[in-house]
């Protein structure tokens, strides 16, 4: 139990990670759509990923060419759950946060991911 609280509580230490979750709350995301978002470096944001996978905050699906991440439903996890549900609701009047929240709508993944 311990052990799965830090993983979630190391997990959301990081500001680029707590981003990344605030910005999965609007939509479902590429890669490439979040480094656009965050303006980070692709090996970057999958390393970011990996650990908020890992941790159970995020998951992913598979789409053709396309994986797409979104939030996890927090049912293999109380934290996790407890977590995402609170994170909806904090941090809206960080003006960067609100900044970042504001452009995901405008975000075009055929812009972003030309291979």
């Amino acid at each position: 139990m311990m052990k799965n609280f830090i993983k979630v509580m190391k997990a959301l230490s990081d500001p680029n990670r707590v981003k990344i979750i605030k910005i999965l709350q609007q939509k479902s995301m590429c890669v490439c759509e979040i480094q656009g978002a965050l303006g980070l470096a692709q090996p970057t944001v999958s390393k970011h990923l990996k650990i908020l996978e890992e941790a159970g905050l995020v998951d992913y699906r598979k789409d053709g060419l396309w994986v797409n991440y979104y939030l996890s439903d927090g049912k293999n996890s109380p934290y996790v759950a407890s977590l995402l549900g609170n994170l909806k609701h904090w941090l809206k009047e960080d003006p960067e946060i609100a900044e970042l929240v504001g452009r995901v709508p405008f975000l075009n993944r055929e812009e972003l991911c030309i291979r």
